[in-house]
């Protein structure tokens, strides 16, 4: 269950966990903790640059606090949880258990049979997966209220 945090009278989520982002970011230099965080273009970068040749990778040893703290007010928590639909996706992506996981069993099964429709997918959602997810959890709470 996401940690309630009140910072200046105002209540966060704790929905995105920094322990898994240090551990995605020993990874870093492949860019992993920075889809997880949301930021998709420097993620892409990472990806291509090594981290920055490895000087980013680096400085978001310090960042990643901050990162963490943007993300939870970006996101809303839910029943689909981030983390456990990031190491889902980040150890076995390719088997469509995240999506599975998220309820969407069609694509979660057709990934299951392609191996993440031959990896294109797998790169989709390290993109979108904090969209998803979130777009999933506010429907279900306006779903809730209304």
């Amino acid at each position: 269950m996401p940690k309630t945090i009140i910072r200046n009278d105002e209540r966060i989520i704790d929905n995105h966990s920094k322990l898994i982002g240090y551990l995605l970011w020993f990874f870093g230099f492949l860019g992993v903790h920075r889809f997880y965080y949301g930021k998709q273009i420097s993620g892409t970068i990472w990806l291509f640059t090594g981290g920055l040749a490895g000087i980013g990778w680096i400085v978001d040893f310090f960042l990643i606090p901050s990162m963490d703290d943007e993300t939870d007010i970006a996101y809303w928590d839910g029943d689909i949880q981030y983390n456990v639909a990031w190491v889902l996706l980040v150890l076995v992506g390719y088997l469509g258990f995240h999506r599975l996981y998220m309820g969407k069993i069609g694509t979660g099964i057709l990934y299951l049979c392609t191996g993440g429709l031959f990896g294109i997918g797998i790169i989709y959602d390290f993109w979108t997966l904090n969209d998803q997810i979130n777009e999933i959890n506010v429907t279900r709470t306006k779903s809730h209220i209304g």
